[in-house]
């Protein structure tokens, strides 16, 4: 399996016959929705014995996606998804400051469908309070034993009753004066899950060095979550976001920078080093307070056609991007992901002997992902 960079003048025709492969499986790997224009730049996976990966070869790797949405389509895409996945954690349960626990997504439907499909799904409780993390949560639940173990018990109880096989805990702005107590809980919490067979696991600020500040990255014990947890994610994206200045969203030398560290405080075997599935638009000049629109990788390869304008490559980022002018004048820059920029990142998990990877986010349109992942490692399930 190799990845072929549109040059301008090729042809869907043209590179099937040139790699060996009928038209349509190159149409229905790389979901291309229009055959007869491809865009300069883009990077399209071809199934061939070039360059690709034999099953002798290949490690194991686990992989995890948050699901931020249910419903139908994201069932299907659960079923499309599942040969590349180890656990699937619909995001999110939120921790309430009584120890109760609420959830706004139906996740009933993905955990079925999970479960049928050898994916393990993991409990997400996180700190989520309105439309943000909040830091006066975490902090009411961890200055409270008695609130910590009615917490506890909630999780346990719609873990037994809906057929979650782990937890993952994503306490993000943790105030920096409870990062002990945020320690002590998840010393807790590790206590009560494994005594009752379950494994957990936690989400991390993407930290460059154990001194690092800041309200998102202080609280985060690297040495301790790598200690207690069965696992560990890193979240190695967001670098550019929705309300930020435009660059690549997991840039990769900015990722290499954390896993450096992490590697230090966290055995690599317990890593899984997060991975965004998605981009940005963003209005030129970028204006404090704006917000740029979210993409899908798909909706970035078209709108790239739609405006006539050729893909770009950032080699450091190791992140496609491109330029274009709106309907009215206004000029946008597009960073997003594509093959290339996803098997950079299965570089890095290969180079640094990583337990695996953990999407963010799903669903999304991004065909190419189990091929590519596949091609390289072997998916545990569990």
């Amino acid at each position: 399996m190799l990845i072929h960079v549109v040059e301008r003048g090729d042809t869907l025709w043209q590179l099937a016959r040139m790699y060996g492969v009928a038209p349509q499986t190159i149409v229905t790997l790389n979901g291309i929705s229009n055959p007869d224009r491809l865009v300069v730049g883009q990077s399209l996976v071809i199934p061939t014995n070039a360059g690709s990966s034999t099953s002798s070869v290949r490690r194991s790797l686990e992989a995890n996606a948050y699901f931020v949405q249910s419903g139908a389509a994201a069932v299907q895409q659960v079923s499309t998804l599942a040969p590349a996945l180890t656990y699937l954690s619909p995001f999110s349960y939120q921790a309430q400051t009584d120890g109760s626990i609420s959830m706004q997504l139906d996740d009933t439907s993905l955990i079925e469908a999970a479960r049928s499909q050898g994916v393990a799904p993991l409990l997400v409780l996180t700190n989520w309070h309105g439309n943000m993390f909040s830091s006066d949560v975490a902090h009411t639940i961890l200055t409270s034993e008695v609130l910590q173990n009615t917490l506890i018990e909630n999780v346990l109880q719609i873990m037994g009753t809906k057929g979650y096989r782990g937890l993952n805990i994503d306490f993000e702005y943790v105030y920096p004066q409870d990062r002990t107590l945020y320690n002590q809980f998840l010393q807790m919490v590790v206590d009560r899950m494994h005594r009752e067979g379950l494994f957990v696991s936690s989400a991390l600020a993407p930290k460059t060095s154990a001194a690092q500040q800041g309200l998102l990255y202080e609280a985060h014990d690297y040495p301790v979550h790598g200690r207690l947890c069965d696992f560990v994610v890193l979240m190695t994206y967001e670098w550019g976001w929705i309300g930020g200045p435009p660059m690549a969203v997991s840039p990769i030398d900015q990722i290499r920078q954390v896993l450096n560290y992490a590697i230090t405080a966290i055995p690599p075997a317990k890593i899984l080093m997060g991975v965004s599935v998605y981009g940005y638009d963003w209005r030129l000049p970028y204006v404090s307070g704006s917000r740029a629109e979210t993409l899908t990788p798909m909706q970035a390869v078209e709108r790239a056609a739609a405006h006539n304008v050729s893909i770009l490559y950032d080699a450091n980022a190791q992140a496609p991007y491109y330029m274009y002018t709106a309907p009215d004048q206004t000029q946008h820059i597009v960073w997003f992901e594509d093959p290339r920029s996803f098997q950079a990142k299965l570089d890095l998990v290969g180079e640094y002997n990583l337990r695996g990877i953990s999407f963010w986010s799903y669903p999304t349109d991004f065909p190419q992902v189990p091929a590519l992942l596949g091609n390289r490692f072997k998916v545990v399930k569990r």
